[in-house]
């Protein structure tokens, strides 16, 4: 069989988070008829890729486009035959998301994306790990803010902890110490789909309470985890805390990691994350508020009424921060571990741009490079992978050298 012209096409560059990739990848790699990888663009409007072309500037001239729509498998599979992986930034998933995953498990072309849609991976698992299994398809979620630090965070932090103890620390915990980002149109598009699902669906709602619930099934996995819900002092950071947004999707992949890695963690492995507010009574006052305000939203837009008034308020799809804001903004997420015996162990992984947008797309990048130019077919079949899982510490020296982030023990 002859090669695909192509070893990645981004579908959706024409997306918020697209048209960020897109000018990413043409800065890093070219376009496809002089650069070092052989990429193209793909979205369902040809105006619109044209524009998008000739907003990348003279450096894009010979980039190629394809036009595919997100519900016609058809458009999808003819998108598939030219290309090793596809990128896609084309959500919210779950609206949107399920005909391309089919097409990629059942045709054998690996797959990367941002999603933090848990409910969504969850039936993207169960539907079409089989195929991707027999085709050879890697299919890898969460390759943005959601799940990369994260998770190779901890892959990072545990990796050190077996050099200098010859054991993996069974409890790690996630802070962030500082963000600094600005909400778009699909993330919160995303956030109320998944609160409207679950708001009509009880066994939505407890799956998503299961901390386990992309794990393989046989994992078993029973230890409690400790869900930070409401404000609360650790003594290990000697702060007050605050949940995390992130949380929910995030421990779900490390956990899977976990799993898919034969339990390198431990089976009875606890993780959970959630942002420093400070010390003292102020930082308890703003741990508080925090939590407060997060429930409220939360509760706001799962009903109705008020979920109508606040759709209007909010960014909408393919509105997202400014270059000058994404320039602007940047993570400091700082990590603990403590083995069994006792021993423990900090690092800390930041990145520098928006952390959902301009930090994402050089993440997504990245990942999907390193998937297709450095991790055969051969070496890791096909299935539903997680960051750390598939990639290992390989990709860490790309985000380093090229994606703007740190690992850092401290």
């Amino acid at each position: 069989m002859n090669a695909p012209p192509y070893q990645i096409i981004v579908f959706g560059a024409t997306s918020f988070v697209g048209q960020i990739l897109c000018r990413y990848l043409i800065e890093q790699f070219g376009d496809h008829g002089t650069g070092t990888l052989k990429w193209a663009a793909a979205g369902r409007s040809q105006a619109k890729l044209k524009a998008l072309r000739d907003e990348l500037g003279p450096k894009a001239a010979k980039l190629a486009l394809i036009v595919a729509d997100a519900a016609d498998e058809a458009s999808l599979k003819t998108l598939c035959a030219q290309t090793r992986l596809v990128i896609s930034t084309v959500g919210p998933y779950a609206l949107f998301g399920e005909p391309l995953v089919k097409v990629c498990a059942e045709t054998g072309v690996d797959y990367c994306d941002l999603t933090g849609e848990v409910q969504w991976i969850s039936r993207m698992i169960a539907r079409y790990e089989s195929a991707a299994k027999k085709s050879g398809a890697r299919i890898v979620h969460c390759c943005g803010f959601d799940s990369i630090p994260s998770d190779l965070g901890v892959l990072f932090l545990q990796q050190e902890a077996q050099k200098r103890f010859g054991q993996p620390c069974t409890t790690v915990k996630m802070r962030v110490k500082a963000i600094a980002g600005a909400a778009s149109g699909g993330t919160v598009a995303s956030l109320m789909n998944v609160v409207k699902e679950a708001a009509k669906d009880p066994a939505l709602r407890k799956e998503l309470a299961n901390p386990y619930s992309v794990c393989p099934s046989g994992h078993g996995f029973t230890t409690h985890q400790n869900e930070v819900r409401f404000a609360q002092f650790d003594p290990d950071f000697q702060t007050w805390i605050t949940p995390f947004v992130m949380a929910g999707i995030n421990t779900r992949i490390v956990h899977r990691s976990n799993a898919l890695s034969k339990n390198a963690y431990g089976k009875q492995f606890q993780y959970d994350e959630a942002t420093i507010t400070g010390s003292g009574l102020k930082g308890r006052l703003a741990a508080q508020g925090v939590a407060v305000a997060t429930a409220g939203f939360m509760a706001a837009i799962a009903l109705p009424p008020t979920r109508w008034a606040i759709e209007r308020l909010v960014p909408q799809p393919g509105e997202g921060p400014s270059p000058a804001a994404q320039e602007k903004g940047f993570y400091d997420l700082r990590f603990f571990g403590r083995t069994d015996s006792g021993q423990t162990l900090r690092a800390k992984v930041t990145g520098d741009r928006d952390p959902g947008y301009g930090s994402t797309a050089k993440m997504l990048g990245q990942a999907g490079a390193c998937l297709a130019q450095n991790i055969a077919k051969s070496d890791c079949p096909g299935g539903f992978w997680t960051p750390a899982s598939i990639f290992g510490a390989r990709l860490i020296p790309r985000l380093q050298a090229k994606s703007g982030l740190t690992f850092e023990v401290l």
